[in-house]
Parts: C-alpha cells; structure tokens; sequence
C-alpha cells in the first residue's frame, strides 16, 4: 500500500470510530440497530479499490455523519 492508499484508510477508519461515536449518543432502544446500518455500510464498500470513489464514500459518509449528530442534537442526545 503507498502513502495514498495509507491516508485514505486512516480516513475512513477515523470516519466509522466517529460515526460509531455517533451511535452510542442515540436513545438506547435504536442504538443497536443503528451501528447495524453502519457496519453494513462499511463492509459494502470494504472492497473497493477506486480511489476516487473511496474519496466520494467519505464524503458522503461525512454529510450524513453530520446530519446524524444534528438530528442526535436536536433531540436532546448530544
């Protein structure tokens, strides 16, 4: 693996501890489920190799990182 391909996994390893960091603020009865969701997500896309399509994922999972923690927020759990 070159420099590139160490970053872009650094950054999607930080992504899923943030988004499981996430889950862990939301109400205990759909807490489970909801680290379900992100794990699938994860390892639907464990094996890409594109690059630019992990580059897209990312920020893809980063907006709706932030919408979750908005919406975790907005009901009091944050």
């Amino acid at each position: 693996m070159d420099l590139q391909g160490f970053l872009l996994r650094a950054r999607v390893l930080k992504l899923y501890r943030q988004a499981l960091r996430a889950a862990r603020k939301a109400p205990h009865d759909s807490r489970a489920e909801l680290k379900q969701v992100i794990r699938q997500e994860m390892e639907s896309n464990r094996d890409c190799k594109d690059r630019q399509k992990i580059r897209f994922l990312i920020s893809e999972g980063t907006e709706r990182l932030k919408g979750l923690t908005e919406m975790l927020g907005m009901q009091g759990h944050f």
